[in-house]
């Protein structure tokens, strides 16, 4: 009753009145049936300029009075519910229906406003989020939006290192662990971040199943994380474990995990781990993910990690000559073991 499920359901409401002088605001305006009377945003660098063919404005009754609009769609980020409501109700009361969206201002959340506009006569309707046709194909589906993080972009002012992978398994947490407890033998204040429940053993200093969060907010808690971890511990130096990867094959639902901490870590650096003729994984190898990770995020891979707990005769002198890269056993000091790989990884970040 309350969904929008046509264009139809645009030009029977439009014009419209359009908060958010962004890229929700922008995709909205360009919707089949939406006819645009004009913008408004509360940034004040953006009020006064033109986006999409109008002039941002600050004050929504002036903009109602100046304009032919018949609604108002608030198109604001996850983290913005306090200024939706607050638009909601100023335009309800001024005899405007109202749009929102899951995102700015989901309805099953707010039913006051629904009486609010059967009360003042106007419509308010939403775009959802349509977990009704993931029901209705899966069989099942979240009984609300999994995404709530509001949209943070921290960069971070000490040294971040990702530990990465070719697959799932191939030791990536233990990697982490050990570089990081390594680190602070040394005296360095590191901090150890794991995003796996299974990250518990010491000397681990949070840790969380990113896996648990949409997609869309596991960057955010990542910054998030990192961005705590800075203002109260600080750390000279920070880990951040990876989750399974960007090329292994077979099992393909965690990749978009994998990335998306990738992309939240914004790492100075990166160590890949490797576990050749891996019993249970389909890893495509170390050549691959090494460029698929400096393809998608500006960093640079610069040590491997090599478990051979199924390939104890493999050579980590041929890995090291073919990727000229350096490269150390994960259980052992083979090759100047996990010490020869922090001393890498400090070498490149420099004091």
């Amino acid at each position: 009753m309350y969904s929008i499920t046509s264009s139809e359901d645009f030009r029977e409401l439009s014009p419209f009145i359009i908060i958010g002088a962004g890229g929700g605001g922008e995709k909205f305006s360009n919707f089949t049936g939406v006819e645009t009377a004009g913008f408004l945003d509360d940034n004040e660098k953006k009020q006064g300029k033109e986006f999409c063919g109008h002039i941002v404005g600050s004050d929504l009754k002036k903009l109602i009075e100046e304009t032919n609009s018949k609604s108002v769609a608030i198109m604001l980020p996850i983290g913005a519910e306090g200024a939706a409501l607050k638009y909601a109700v100023q335009a309800i009361d001024l005899g405007q229906n109202v749009l929102t969206s899951f995102r700015s201002l989901p309805l099953e959340e707010n039913p006051s406003l629904i009486k609010f506009a059967n009360q003042k006569g106007v419509q308010i309707k939403e775009i959802s989020s349509r977990l009704d046709n993931v029901k209705k194909v899966m069989g099942t589906a979240p009984d609300r939006v999994t995404e709530v993080l509001p949209k943070i972009t921290y960069y971070h002012k000490k040294p971040v290192i990702f530990v990465g992978g070719t697959s799932q398994e191939c030791g990536k947490r233990t990697t982490t662990r050990k570089l990081g407890k390594a680190a602070k033998e040394l005296g360095l204040n590191a901090i150890i971040f794991s995003t796996d429940e299974m990250g518990l053993d010491e000397p681990t200093d949070i840790n969380f199943r990113a896996g648990s969060l949409s997609v869309m907010d596991v960057p955010a808690a990542i910054m998030g994380t990192v961005k705590y971890m800075e203002e109260n511990k600080n750390p000279d130096i920070i880990f951040i474990e990876g989750q399974s990867s960007l090329t292994e094959t077979g099992n393909p639902h965690p990749k978009g995990l994998s990335a998306a901490i990738l992309f939240g870590a914004m790492p100075d650096a990166v160590i890949l781990c490797h576990r050749p003729n891996h019993p249970f994984r389909e890893p495509i190898g170390i050549s691959e993910e090494l460029k698929a990770i400096e393809a998608v995020e500006p960093t640079k891979v610069i040590g491997l990690s090599i478990n051979r707990r199924n390939a104890p005769d493999v050579s980590l002198e041929e890995i090291e000559e073919k990727y000229n890269l350096p490269t150390v056993d994960l259980h052992t000091d083979s090759n100047g073991g996990l010490k020869r790989l922090l001393q890498t990884v400090l070498d490149y970040v420099g004091e």
